[in-house]
């Protein structure tokens, strides 16, 4: 049996990625800065300390951990959190494979759309463009970065660029399902999404070896905020009022994190395709047929 170290691995993706491995044959060990449980391991970022049995037989390590994008103000101290979680954690994790010598058959992690930046434009963003070079974009190139340091050091790297997360167990969806739900600012930012089952397959074929590189874990249907809300909505069977939330109350709110609201373009999961990927639910409709009946 495979072992598999997951940072990050008590949030939403980490809760369902570990009953999917669990149920393909891998035996899952989860960082955590407060271990409840057998399968937890103890690490702490400013103390650089990481339990080393976690680190004994390990054969893979998924990355998830990182300071919520959305969960406070964009500060100046907030995002130095958000950037050295992501950069210094995945250092630390380097180092104390190097210096354990431990044979990793693969790392991956986990990466934003945001590398493409909050923008609107008509153009389909692909792997191979670059990094915006806004706060997000740059946050997203320091975090690839630090994980491409793993595949400078001959370890199999895959890296997958998430866009909004759909889940019946929290998240994003669960903010959007409100009594009356309405577009954000002008309704024509896009929402590149995936079902999180759909995400976690995408990290199953990674430590399978089935997926290496950099890949955009989108789905294949491109949704504005508007056709978005008018599908939630009568999935939930509420009212849809097309009368946008106001930009301007989002920013007083939000300050600048609002952005991320306010903007979206097309992300394209071609390089998934081509490689034979299928996904379990394409289309929107499918996906939130499937979410609300759990």
């Amino acid at each position: 049996m495979e072992n598999v170290l997951i940072t990050g691995g008590t949030g939403l993706i980490g809760t369902a990625l570990t009953k999917l491995l669990e149920e393909n044959g891998y035996n899952v060990r989860i960082l955590s800065r407060n271990p409840k449980a057998k399968n937890h391991f103890k690490w702490n970022l400013k103390e650089q300390h990481i339990d080393e049995k976690a680190f004994e037989n390990l054969h893979h390590i998924i990355h998830l951990a990182g300071a919520g994008i959305a969960d406070k103000r964009w500060t100046s101290k907030r995002k130095q959190v958000i950037i050295d979680s992501r950069v210094e954690s995945a250092e630390l994790l380097l180092s104390k494979i190097k210096s354990l010598s431990v044979e990793l058959k693969t790392f991956v992690s986990a990466s934003g759309i945001g590398y493409y930046g909050a923008v609107t434009s008509d153009h389909i963003f692909v792997e191979t463009d670059e990094a915006e070079n806004d706060f997000l974009g740059q946050v997203c190139k320091v975090w690839e970065e630090a994980a491409l340091q793993f595949d400078a050091n001959d370890i199999p790297t895959t890296i997958l660029r998430t866009g909004i997360v759909l889940s019946p167990n929290g998240g994003a969806l669960e903010k959007m399902t409100t009594p009356i739900v309405s577009p954000l600012g002008s309704g024509d930012q896009y929402m590149p999404w995936i079902h999180i089952d759909d995400l976690c397959q995408l990290y199953l074929l990674a430590i399978q070896g089935k997926i290496k590189g950099i890949y955009n874990a989108v789905a294949p249907e491109h949704q504005t905020n508007t056709s978005f809300s008018k599908k939630l909505a009568k999935s939930l069977g509420k009212p849809f009022v097309p009368l946008g939330v106001p930009a301007f109350g989002l920013k007083t709110v939000f300050g600048e994190l609002a952005i991320i609201l306010l903007t979206g373009s097309q992300i394209s999961c071609d390089k998934l395709i081509n490689e034979s990927y299928e996904f379990k639910y394409p289309k929107l409709s499918e996906a939130l047929k499937n979410l609300f009946k759990k």
